[in-house]
């Protein structure tokens, strides 16, 4: 196991003073296409185009801020030593899935209430294009070289991971030492997630329950996937706090999706007409 080349570089663009890294471009170009995917639905649907995109406009700064927030709170004892601006420095990498994804259910909430919308039809409208964001998003990572597994045995090397593109092996090729591209696991693990979204979405489900379903599959492959990585937060001891949280959503989500059955909250199918 050798690099045949060095690792990417994490620049994009330089502007005289400023600086523009390829994580940023990647998780924009991500909500981007997300965004396109949401808005093509509510047409095709019949709401009001741009529904989304002021929802977004909300959404997007608010889940980045709760996404830092979530991050920083558990890598406390990185930043308090340090200078204050690196708990701002989201360039640097630091973003929690799981912060984001608080901070974009707590504004779609508001947001469904202010505008007298369903909030489950917004959040099922959105569930394929949070995996798409989600997908193309783990490349940011890839670009800055973390959210990686463990050392790659040569037995994986030789059975699996020969096979990979020379890019992606160079860049997992860290002090010399060739690490598991968890982060590349993951945006197939949602890149399938979506295939399957939207093959139950033309069977037009009970409104709600495609994300919940959204939340149950990404929820099973970050569990495993967590366990292989070498950057996770911790909540004490060994407890990697994506696993507990995944654990819960998928617990949750399981338990509501019968509960809103049972008591006929969820009688609506996700393009609005009784079941």
């Amino acid at each position: 196991m050798t690099p045949t080349a060095p690792p990417l570089d994490r620049v994009f663009i330089e502007l005289g003073p400023f600086t523009i890294y390829w994580y940023g471009v990647i998780i924009a170009t991500g909500a981007f296409l997300g965004l396109w995917m949401a808005t093509r639905e509510t047409e095709r649907l019949g709401l009001k185009k741009d529904i989304f995109i002021d929802l977004v406009l909300y959404a997007i700064p608010i889940a980045i801020l709760s996404a830092r927030i979530y991050y920083v709170v558990f890598e406390w004892d990185r930043y308090a030593g340090g200078p204050w601006w690196k708990v701002f420095a989201v360039w640097e990498g630091g973003i929690a899935i799981h912060g984001a994804l608080i901070g974009s259910i707590i504004t779609t909430i508001v947001y469904a209430k202010v505008k007298q919308v369903s909030f489950w039809q917004l959040v099922d409208i959105a569930a394929p294009g949070l995996l798409v964001g989600q997908a193309i998003g783990r490349w940011g990572n890839f670009m800055n070289q973390e959210a990686h597994g463990g050392p790659v045995s040569q037995v994986a090397y030789d059975n699996f991971l020969q096979y990979l593109p020379d890019f992606i092996v160079n860049q997992m090729f860290i002090d010399g030492t060739m690490y598991h591209p968890t982060f590349l696991y993951e945006s197939l693990w949602n890149i399938l997630g979506l295939i399957l979204i939207l093959i139950l979405r033309k069977y037009n489900p009970r409104r709600g329950e495609l994300f919940f379903s959204y939340l149950i599959w990404y929820s099973v492959g970050r569990f495993f996937i967590e366990g292989m990585r070498t950057d996770s937060l911790y909540l004490f001891g060994e407890l990697r706090t994506a696993q507990v949280i995944s654990v819960v959503l998928i617990v949750g989500s399981i338990v509501y999706i019968m509960y809103r059955r049972k008591t006929g909250q969820a009688n609506k199918r996700y393009n609005g007409k009784k079941k």
